[in-house]
């Protein structure tokens, strides 16, 4: 994610990170020395003069940017459902760390040291193991170690085994037998558990949703016919110019190429939003945040600074 104050004046035309055009800059280029090559021969093909009035490029125009800018709506709404989802995540997490302390009974203050021996130390440890492993299966980073430091040895190992879309499961199903073993041993009662187990029940289905989005493009159908008007609509433009605009047709084709590549590529990139681009969502910096929150809650004396931007982007 591009996090950076808007720039004022010329510098506007000068940013290339966090914009489109390194997405569309060869396509750009090669649509406009086609449309200088079609003013250079005035429209001419073999001797035959093609003419296209600026009639059609009118009729397609219009509809053209409508569904491209419904698209982008649509592309957008899957990028903040997806980081309402993570918010939910947040949330849970820290309800959950909060429910560990104040009600399973403990005989002495919760030690982040103490993981192996103190159910409270470890299900809070777990969940932000939870929240890694989550944004390495949305990013399909398969060898992402950053969940395995905060879990037991054992379990750790355990989950190394399992295929990257069940280890989020793994760690939930292990949530729920140390909450189960809890209420048997006396540790909290029966009621107070069920309201540990709502936030569990919270952070699966939010998980469940990232899933979703994760997995569900928008129809190939709609974006194909969206690129394919797109680039002929751009690329014919010049014939359609050529006669009115002169030796400026080539200038007036990159902008308005530039406008209708860069929207199909701004939904593309917005279409899905766990990725590595630059405008995608910034999981790295959210779980960060959640090991700062929880590792506090704890008592830690010893946590991670906050992420910083490197060239405006956080990841």
């Amino acid at each position: 994610m591009i996090v950076r104050d808007r720039p004022a004046g010329f510098r506007l035309f000068l940013i290339l990170r966090g914009s489109v055009l390194q997405r569309i800059q060869v396509t750009l280029l090669v649509n406009t020395v086609f449309a200088a090559l079609i003013t250079l021969v005035h429209g001419n093909l073999f001797d035959v003069k093609i003419t296209v009035t600026p009639i059609p490029f009118t009729l397609i125009g219009l509809p053209l940017a409508i569904f491209l800018g419904f698209r982008n709506n649509t592309a957008y709404d899957r990028y903040w459902e997806g980081r309402k989802l993570w918010g939910d995540i947040v949330i849970c997490a820290r309800t959950l760390a909060r429910q560990c302390q104040s009600l399973i009974a403990g005989e002495h203050a919760p030690d982040p040291r103490q993981r192996d021996s103190d159910v409270r130390v470890r299900m809070v440890h777990r969940a932000i193991a939870f929240a890694h492993q989550l944004r390495a299966q949305l990013r399909g980073l398969e060898a992402d170690a950053a969940a395995r430091r905060w879990l037991v040895e054992a379990e750790a190992h355990r989950l190394a085994q399992l295929p990257l879309e069940q280890r989020c499961e793994a760690l939930m199903m292990d949530m729920g037998r140390d909450l189960g073993q809890c209420v048997r041993r006396g540790e909290m009662e029966a009621c107070l558990a069920a309201s540990m187990d709502q936030t569990l029940t919270r952070m699966t289905a939010a998980a469940a949703s990232c899933e979703r989005i994760r997995h569900t493009p928008m129809p190939f159908s709609y974006a194909l016919l969206l690129h394919r008007t797109a680039y002929m609509y751009c690329f014919l433009l010049p014939f359609g110019l050529v006669d009115t605009t002169g030796f400026m047709t080539p200038f007036v084709v990159a902008i308005v190429a530039y406008t209708f590549y860069g929207l199909d590529a701004l939904g593309d990139e917005l279409e899905e939003p766990f990725g590595l681009e630059s405008n995608d969502l910034p999981l790295d910096t959210i779980c960060r945040s959640i090991e700062i929150g929880l590792g506090r809650s704890l008592g830690a004396t010893e946590v991670p600074p906050p992420l910083q931007p490197v060239d405006y982007r956080l990841t």
